[in-house]
């Protein structure tokens, strides 16, 4: 059960970062149909007004997507099969392949309203929201089923929900930035209507929160000597959270190039993952018995 809900954090994951290089490569509309992706032709077909590279880039995709329904089917068959049964695993694994057609049919849209900046930043933060559930059941999958004790006091706790909403707001904003620069997917894409660098200083200002918040719980820990998983991985957190600071202001300086963000759309996904794991840190339940 843990190995197959890892590997769906890391599906979830990939397949964000995979939408990136499609955005980055003006492939969004490479397949300009959906489901097919051109005409009548599920596959790829030689087409004048589009690049085959576009073409197979896009395709690739979709193709990955299928991938990742595969992992996420893996979880649910665990899930149903373990004995005993844990309702709370199978629940949760059951919501990622209802999470995977919801983000199949918003992809889709993406294409039919020719890349429109809302439509694919509700794609991406449905990656969130599926990153979320794949998080939530690897965490849980290593736990009993026992009341939650809290592992820290009132302050840390509450820093914790602040990161996470925090987080949230910057992965919110760094949709917007995206979506009203020039990696919108393809060239003929509409973006949002907000000047690129007010948008950047929006999304930056969540960052420098998050620093802050970062790094007072980390004090109030070490001072406090709180237990160890809350402060590994509060320090884990800290770590992402300085690599994704330094992609952020590098991209900006630079032109924002396509490789960094790829690479800045990867750490926001780790991100996301590191700030869920703190969250969860702030409170233990009984060991799960293994056999």
């Amino acid at each position: 059960m843990r190995r197959s809900a890892l590997a769906a954090v890391v599906a979830n994951i990939a397949i964000a970062v995979s939408g990136a290089v499609v955005r980055v490569t003006s492939s969004g509309l490479g397949c300009p149909n959906w489901p097919r992706c051109t005409g009548e032709s599920l596959v790829p077909v030689r087409n004048a007004e589009h690049p085959a590279l576009n073409m197979a880039i896009e395709f690739g995709n979709r193709l990955f997507g299928v991938a990742v329904f595969v992992a996420i089917v893996l979880c649910l068959l665990v899930a149903v099969r373990m004995r005993p049964r844990r309702r709370t695993l199978v629940v949760l694994a059951a919501l990622l392949p209802a999470g995977w057609v919801l983000q199949a049919v918003i992809g889709g849209l993406s294409v039919w309203y020719a890349l429109s900046p809302g439509w694919i930043t509700a794609h991406f933060l449905g990656s969130v929201v599926m990153i979320t559930i794949a998080v939530a059941l690897h965490v849980r999958s290593q736990e009993g089923d026992a009341v939650p004790v809290r592992t820290v006091g009132s302050w840390p706790r509450r820093i914790a929900y602040l990161l996470v909403a925090d987080v949230v707001c910057v992965l919110v904003a760094g949709t917007v930035v995206t979506g009203s620069g020039p990696h919108a997917g393809d060239a003929s894409s509409p973006r949002y209507p907000f000047r690129l660098d007010q948008v950047a200083h929006v999304h930056a200002a969540f960052g420098y929160v998050l620093v802050a918040l970062t790094v007072t719980l980390l004090v109030l820990l070490h001072r406090r000597g709180s237990d160890r998983v809350m402060r590994t991985r509060t320090l884990q957190l800290a770590a992402v959270v300085l690599a994704q600071g330094v992609i952020g202001y590098v991209q900006y300086f630079t032109g924002v190039p396509s490789a960094l963000v790829v690479l800045h759309v990867l750490g926001a996904c780790v991100l996301w993952a590191a700030v869920l794991r703190v969250r969860f840190a702030t409170r233990t339940r009984a060991a799960v018995p293994l056999p």
